[in-house]
């Protein structure tokens, strides 16, 4: 830019966080707050952004329409949740390096991406154990991301029909990472309904809950400090979930499915179909291996989110 931000800037900058960035810095609050920046010392907004150990070092103001519009731009970035707010005058800027964004279009853009969800190619995929497969892909949902519906074998779409959420999970998925569950319930999914009639798997762009991969691993590092994982994300400023599934429905009805019955040992998924007008009949619980590395994730989905626990036994 030829002008430094102190050249256009007409007020005291101010840095954004969330709620969940708060509390780790001692404050409790459901709502944003922000903190004045008289100058920008970028070691002191690094440590009230990130480091584990930090404390609130100044009063907590309130959020304007433009921090919160700001914290939602970041969010469907998958970046961390803290934002620096300069105020600028209305002097001419032209020939400056500046993109323009109203906050209602940010605020907007999740429902609007939604509605514009739309498949864009599909095509027989044969997989170990289901070779009668067909890969669906959708533009849109969150953001631009790619969702991918897989349709195993031939169900009948009248319903119910056997469908999972399954939200993205590169280290389990593909890596078959022993600190979660994620990889073992992918295929666990695949072989059920390969051998019951077919059904729906939704593949979410969803990684982390809906935090991104850098964020996901930036989590993990914290947890070998001893955080569990919803603490880890708190300390990021992180919600417990980022995650949403109206456009998930939306997927199922674009294919033809308005009855299900959903493999998921998470409440929210159901009660979110439900509320989305798809009909879950039934659910199923589907389970992955317990061990050494997971235990205490598993346990602490549990605890923390309400997770459904295997009563096999």
């Amino acid at each position: 830019m030829a002008k430094g931000l102190s050249d256009i800037a007409k007020g005291q900058a101010h840095l954004v966080l969330p709620s969940a960035r708060l509390k780790r810095l001692g404050v409790e609050r459901q709502t944003p707050g922000s903190i004045a920046l008289p100058r920008l010392d970028l070691d002191r907004i690094a440590t009230l952004a990130q480091k584990l150990e930090a404390k609130a070092d100044a009063p907590i103001g309130s959020t304007s329409v433009i921090d919160r519009a700001g914290l939602e731009l970041l969010a469907l970035a998958l970046l961390l949740p803290a934002i620096i707010v300069i105020p600028l005058g209305k002097p001419s800027l032209e020939g400056e390096a500046l993109q323009v964004v109203r906050a209602e279009a940010i605020e907007q853009y999740r429902r609007g991406s939604a509605a514009r969800l739309a498949i864009v190619s599909r095509a027989p995929v044969p997989l170990e154990g289901a070779e009668q497969t067909e890969f669906v892909v959708f533009r849109g949902g969150e953001g631009l991301r790619d969702q991918v519906a897989i349709l195993v074998g031939k169900p009948d779409l009248s319903g119910p029909v056997l469908t999972r959420l399954h939200s993205a999970c590169l280290t389990g998925d593909l890596f078959g990472s022993l600190k979660c569950d994620c990889g073992d319930q992918l295929r666990e999914t695949v072989r059920y309904m390969a051998e019951n009639g077919g059904g729906v798997l939704l593949y979410l762009d969803q990684e982390g809950r809906g935090n991104g991969i850098a964020n996901k691993i930036r989590a993990y590092a914290l947890q070998t400090q001893g955080l569990d994982t919803y603490e880890a994300d708190e300390a990021l400023g992180l919600d417990m979930d980022q995650r949403g599934f109206d456009f998930a429905a939306l997927m199922l009805h674009q294919l033809g499915v308005s009855r299900i019955t959903l493999l998921t040992n998470n409440p929210e998924k159901i009660a979110a179909m439900r509320r989305s007008g798809i009909e879950v009949t039934t659910h199923r619980r589907i389970f992955g291996r317990e061990t050494a590395d997971n235990l205490t994730y598993i346990a602490t989905k549990r605890s923390r989110a309400g997770h459904l626990g295997d009563e096999r036994s």
